[in-house]
């Protein structure tokens, strides 16, 4: 036999074993918008209709320069024009003179190999030796 203390009500005493997940929800949600913000501005505008690679895709540079040679053989480093005579100029503005961070080379496919070539000899003539060239990754087979 059980008997009551009157000391209340009982049911106050019972535990909840559920789990607040409101905070959790909080959190994700900003963690949401921040990169639906931060996303777009990492990526780079220029639109260039890139070839496939079947190469693995490697981990990407805070720091990295762009250089896309657009469809008109016009350059731009980043998201900035440049003269094909004042490349080097920008690349040492872009890099701080710092002759060992990689370019990566971005060349739309219609581009001929000898205008790449050209850019390239540019690259190596201002001293820039780190150019990695950039590509799609290759549409894997079922």
């Amino acid at each position: 036999m059980g008997m009551r203390t009157g000391r209340g009500d009982e049911d106050d005493l019972d535990e909840s074993h559920e789990i607040n997940v409101t905070p959790f929800i909080d959190v994700m949600l900003v963690l949401l918008i921040v990169f639906m913000i931060a996303a777009p501005l990492a990526t780079v505008d220029t639109d260039v209709d890139l070839p496939e690679s079947n190469a693995a895709a490697e981990p990407r540079d805070a720091q990295a320069l762009f250089l896309t040679v657009a469809p008109d053989r016009s350059l731009q480093l980043d998201e900035t024009p440049v003269a094909p005579e004042q490349l080097a100029a920008a690349l040492d503005a872009a890099s701080g003179g710092d002759r060992d961070r990689r370019i990566f080379l971005r060349a739309d496919r219609a581009i001929d190999y000898g205008s790449v070539m050209a850019v390239m000899n540019r690259l190596r003539d201002a001293g820039y030796r780190h150019v990695a060239l950039v590509g799609l990754e290759a549409a894997s087979a079922p």
